[in-house]
């Protein structure tokens, strides 16, 4: 039985190499996981009075798609130390109302990328961070952290890196048990 994985993108720009880094793990996973790409950038700020009633379609859009899906993959870029603000927002977004929250016991993974050394490391324990709180259940190994990652792909947005798409399948491959494990 297939397992349906939302993927939830931190950068908001158009032709993202994060983007393009989600797309190519999506095509390096084993069989038997399914992608939807779950857009985050028309989510109106979180603001708990919009709550009340009914809430922004937006909101109840992202909060169905997100919460039919068996798992949840991020594939983030690092600003200032953090997650982009529309991530942060859709975390809050998905996890309200209190008592309703999607990610809660929902198998996640955590990617980051960046043109820097670093690897978008501070983005990546950040959500991991976040995602504790929320009691999703983020993978613990293996890490991901893709750097200099504005050298990985070629002018179609194809990974041209063997190491790299290595890593990336092992590293889907992993996620695809612990999904099993988890669901």
């Amino acid at each position: 039985m297939s397992k349906h994985v939302a993927v939830l993108v931190g950068s908001l720009r158009e032709g993202s190499f994060n983007r393009k880094l989600a797309c190519e793990m999506a095509r390096l996973a084993p069989d038997g996981l399914e992608f939807s790409f779950v857009r985050t950038g028309e989510l109106p700020l979180y603001n708990p009075d919009l709550d009340e009633g009914t809430p922004p379609e937006a909101w109840t859009a992202f909060r169905r798609a997100v919460g039919r899906a068996d798992a949840v993959m991020f594939v983030t870029p690092e600003y200032n130390r953090s997650v982009p603000a529309n991530l942060k927002n859709a975390l809050d977004v998905g996890s309200r109302p209190i008592g309703n929250s999607v990610w809660d016991g929902k198998p996640t993974a955590v990617v980051s990328g960046s043109m820097g050394a670093i690897a978008g490391f501070g983005a990546n324990h950040h959500l991991r961070q976040t995602l504790v709180a929320l009691n999703a259940a983020p993978m613990q190994q293996p890490e991901a952290y893709i750097g200099a990652i504005h050298t990985l792909f070629d002018e179609q947005g194809t990974l041209k890196n063997a190491d790299t798409k290595a890593f990336l399948a092992s590293f889907m491959a992993a996620f695809a048990t612990w999904i099993g494990k988890l669901t």
